[in-house]
């Protein structure tokens, strides 16, 4: 599976990929600056998403911020969890990002287990936690974790 760089077209698949991770999140197809957000990153080449070859299903994507160097939003469809999807957009995010700077990212606290994961994908890539990020829109406690130096 290859992550690959996602276009406007991308949006509706997106889109159906925030609604089925929103328990998690929070609020987010319905939320207009969600939705902004999203497009602008894919009209600035900031999102990357892994597809199926058949029909083109959005199995997983990741939104970055190149600028504060910052993994912004990473979700993988249930469907298609425990299958390197996560691996492989966190590799192609590690491709895009400044491996000189620590590279951020707010995710869940260790004591979500819906979270772990998340922390563990981050954590094989040499994430730590950094700092508490208190809770996100869902009210579930979240904590920046950071990498420093080369990432895998």
């Amino acid at each position: 599976m290859i992550a690959r760089m996602s276009t406007p077209d991308d949006l509706d698949g997106w889109l159906r990929l925030a609604g089925e991770v929103e328990p998690l999140f929070g609020p987010m197809v319905d939320d207009p600056a969600f939705s902004a957000g999203l497009r602008q990153a894919l009209a600035d080449g900031h999102a990357l998403c892994v597809k199926t070859d058949d029909d083109d299903q959005m199995q997983g994507g990741i939104v970055l911020s190149p600028e504060d160097n910052e993994i912004l939003w990473l979700a993988v469809a249930s469907a298609w969890r425990g299958k390197g999807i996560g691996r492989a957009l966190l590799e192609a995010a590690a491709e895009r990002l400044d491996k000189t700077r620590p590279i951020v990212v707010t995710t869940f606290d260790r004591g979500v287990a819906a979270g772990l994961a998340a922390r563990k994908l981050y954590e094989g890539f040499g994430f730590c936690d950094l700092a508490p990020a208190g809770p996100n829109p869902a009210g579930i406690p979240t904590v920046i974790m950071a990498a420093v130096g080369p990432q895998k």
